[in-house]
């Protein structure tokens, strides 16, 4: 029997089809010196509380899981991962920026 997937395949009639599946390949993360991260500030849709965001990041999500743990931990302060961008409670944008330029990534401040 054929199996399902994302091409919709029904039906087979060669009993011995196998569907060969794309493998996501995971993305390699590039090193610090070829990054360019952006930070900015960000109140939209938080109820007038700012946030920093980091942006730009190329490279596996458990990389920037730890980039973003790493920054939450210098800053002393919560924060999260979501759709390849790192968010820090509060505006740190020059704390980060210094953080990140000592970690070797490029940075530019974009916003006020």
């Amino acid at each position: 029997m054929a199996k399902k997937d994302k091409k919709n395949i029904v039906y087979s009639t060669n009993p011995n089809y196998e569907y060969e599946f794309d493998e996501d390949e995971a993305e390699e993360t590039l090193p610090p010196q070829k990054q360019m991260l952006k930070v900015m500030i960000d109140k939209k849709q938080r109820k007038g509380k700012s946030v920093t965001l980091v942006t730009g990041f190329v490279g596996s999500n458990d990389d920037l899981k730890d980039l973003g743990k790493l920054l939450k931990s210098k800053c002393g302060v919560g924060g999260s991962v979501k759709d390849r961008e790192i968010l820090i409670q509060g505006d740190h944008r020059d704390k980060i920026m210094e953080i990140l330029n000592k970690e070797n990534y490029k940075t530019k401040r974009v916003g006020g």
